[in-house]
């Protein structure tokens, strides 16, 4: 019987767990999975939600299953996989059709396969799903993206899926192609700088101020009762107050140093660069995951230079301190990534909505934060202007960019990597100077490469300097 409303592809955690969402919201889903038996030991365990559940053993059967016309969402592994099912269900589907691509896809690859649906292959929509297992379960924040034929055929499942937030869906349309997997991606940037700025923090109260890990649980616990409260805060502060039921040690003390990733935040990093966006903070974060795994050479370097970090007196910095530079860093991580959603929507020609995806970030993702509605109401007032200017959030920094200062210098100064910090406050102070010392940059390349400059005192460019002879 063909009496489902859309079809989904990939079993995974994530995908069972959307699959479970979609039908407790009262749509009926066809599911499929390469392995046949995955199928069936989901379909056995969904228990009340079975009957708006339809387990297929062949992706034809699954089309068959469908009410036409058909929608399915992949939730298989980016790259080739993708590729792969799409080339297998366009023996099935027509142009009527449409796959939605819901898994962590480089927009870039999103674009390409867009292009190709327009050339007269399947339509495609591309979503970025944030929220993690639990997210995709009860309510994940999604960044759609494709045509809006697409979004308006696809948003009532979307938007009754999706985290509200005072009742409103996290779940909004970006734009076409790409931009959806764009937005996701970004996201994930600032995910990581995020992450790692507490981590830092962490680092200071461990190995500055000798907290142990229950100790620093009750720092983070009550940061989140403030300005820093946010999903990532919250978590950190339960991740250190975690004991192991083996041992009996801290979690923290028994997890070993070395942080993985799924490439996202390199991605942003990379089209960062082509875009001409500073995201320094987010650069930062990536590069720290990167040294992360370089183990072995680390535990050489601290025998090579005694390098283990310095205790910090308590008389020197405080908690206080160090709270108000997470604020600081927050803002500041936060500002790179709308300045680098700008710069694409200029760049790619999207309208993308910044103060909605402030909006759609509010709940249901990894980034949530107290700090994103006041966000997102500077972005409706002035969508592209940078963060760190809108009135809000300049007093929040020129009241909290003292304690990163301070929390910056006194951490480098005792031997502490606190690389994401260290870039926020060097973006804060590059943001704030009129001039700068560019003008050097802009001489060199004159003189070994007869580049020109602009003058201060007069209009045009194409100037040289008086190298005569020494350019080279």
């Amino acid at each position: 019987m063909s009496n489902a409303d859309v079809g989904l592809i990939g079993l995974g955690t994530m995908g069972a767990m959307l699959s479970l969402n979609i039908a407790e919201n009262g749509f009926k889903i066809a599911v499929y999975n390469r392995t046949t038996q995955v199928v069936r030991d989901f379909f056995d365990t969904a228990g009340e939600l079975a009957p708006n559940i339809l387990p297929c053993e062949t992706i034809e059967e699954l089309v068959a299953k469908i009410k036409p016309p058909h929608a399915i969402i992949l939730m298989v592994p980016a790259g080739d996989p993708v590729d792969q099912q799409i080339s297998e269900l366009s023996k099935f589907l027509n142009r009527s059709d449409l796959i939605v691509d819901a898994g962590n896809a480089n927009f870039r690859d999103t674009n390409r396969r867009s292009d190709a649906a327009r050339s007269g292959g399947i339509p495609i929509m591309g979503i970025g799903v944030s929220g993690g297992e639990v997210g995709a379960r009860y309510g994940p924040s999604i960044m759609a993206g494709g045509t809006a034929e697409s979004w308006n055929r696809m948003q009532p499942i979307l938007s009754a899926i999706a985290a509200k937030y005072e009742g409103i869906p996290c779940a909004t349309h970006m734009g076409p192609d790409g931009a959806g997997h764009f937005v996701k991606a970004v996201h994930n940037g600032i995910e990581y700088a995020d992450m790692q700025i507490i981590a830092e923090a962490y680092g200071i109260l461990r190995d500055g101020m000798s907290f142990d890990a229950a100790k620093c649980g009750e720092v983070l616990e009550d940061w989140n009762t403030r300005l820093l409260k946010s999903y990532l805060v919250e978590i950190s502060g339960m991740v250190a107050s975690a004991f192991d039921p083996e041992t009996g040690c801290a979690m923290l003390d028994i997890i070993e140093d070395r942080a993985g990733q799924k490439g996202t935040g390199r991605w942003t990093a990379i089209e960062a660069q082509h875009l001409g966006a500073p995201i320094t903070v987010i650069e930062a974060a990536v590069a720290a995951r990167n040294m992360s795994a370089l183990k072995h050479m680390r535990v050489d370097g601290e025998k090579h230079f005694a390098g283990a970090p310095q205790a910090i007196g308590k008389d020197v910095i405080t908690i206080a301190d160090l709270e108000g530079a997470l604020v600081a860093g927050k803002i500041i991580c936060y500002a790179q990534g709308f300045d680098l959603l700008n710069a694409a929507r200029r760049e790619f020609g999207w309208s993308l909505p910044m103060a909605a995806i402030a909006e759609v970030w509010r709940e249901g993702c990894i980034i949530r934060s107290a700090m994103l509605d006041d966000m997102a109401s500077a972005l409706r007032s002035a969508p592209d202007k940078n963060l760190m200017f809108a009135p809000y959030f300049s007093e929040l920094l020129k009241s909290h960019v003292p304690a990163l200062r301070r929390i910056a210098s006194r951490a480098l100064d005792a031997g502490h990597p606190v690389p994401a910090l260290a870039a926020a406050l060097s973006y804060f102070d590059s943001m704030r100077t009129a001039r700068s010392t560019a003008n050097m940059i802009q001489g060199q390349r004159d003189f070994f490469g007869a580049h020109g400059f602009e003058r201060v005192d007069r209009d045009g460019t194409g100037f040289h300097g008086p190298w005569g002879s020494h350019c080279q």
